[in-house]
């Protein structure tokens, strides 16, 4: 039973991580008029730094989202393990320019400090936790670095929780801003406690 269980929850788990990690390809196709872009001013959407940074982001986010959840199957870590690192390095540039791009657009967002603060801290935590798990690997500390591993991906799958809970809080309160301003913590903080007991339950040392 326990097995079923696993099966289908690593299921969604990946399809989840595939069709978000695809996500950012209809920006290309729809500009302005997609998503988040409708909130913002004019002045904004003109600016090209926040645009490069914009779609740095989601480019890079996306494609580290659709990579990363390949790390966590013990398969292809034992028997590909050439593979396994080639998408490491992959996943590692990615997230880390997803993560500096995502910092800059945090003091742009809609709803002033509270979802700008939500946003900073996730896209820090998330260079942060990488950074960690880079270097532990470069020093062959492997516990360390499935431990920080881990953590860097549940917060790459804050752009998956935020989807999903999005239009979910929009429901709840009728009003998209308060939606907003919950979900830039919604997304991320819950996905650290659970990557918290993960590592726990693995028994996964860091230093």
């Amino acid at each position: 039973m326990n097995s079923g269980r696993n099966r289908v929850a690593w299921f969604a788990f990946a399809f989840l991580a595939v069709v978000i990690g695809l996500y950012p390809l209809a920006y290309y196709f729809s500009g302005e008029e997609m998503g988040l872009l409708t909130s913002k001013s004019k002045e904004l959407l003109d600016d090209t730094l926040w645009n490069t940074a914009f779609y740095g982001h989601i480019s890079f986010g996306g494609l580290a989202l659709l990579i990363g959840w390949t790390q966590f199957s013990r398969k292809l870590r034992t028997r590909y393990i050439s593979w396994h690192r080639a998408i490491g390095k992959i996943y590692v540039s990615a997230a880390l320019l997803s993560g500096a791009c995502a910092i800059y657009l945090s003091f742009f967002a809609t709803g002033g400090l509270v979802p700008g603060l939500g946003f900073f801290l996730l896209g820090a935590f998330w260079l942060f936790f990488t950074v960690r798990a880079y270097m532990a690997i470069r020093k062959r500390d492997i516990s360390a670095h499935e431990a920080f591993m881990i953590y860097s991906y549940a917060l790459c799958f804050a752009a998956v929780c935020l989807r999903i809970w999005m239009p979910l809080l929009i429901i709840a309160f009728g009003e998209f801003l308060i939606a907003y301003k919950i979900v830039a913590w919604l997304c991320w903080v819950p996905n650290l406690i659970f990557a918290f007991f993960w590592v726990r339950r693995k028994g996964l040392q860091i230093e």
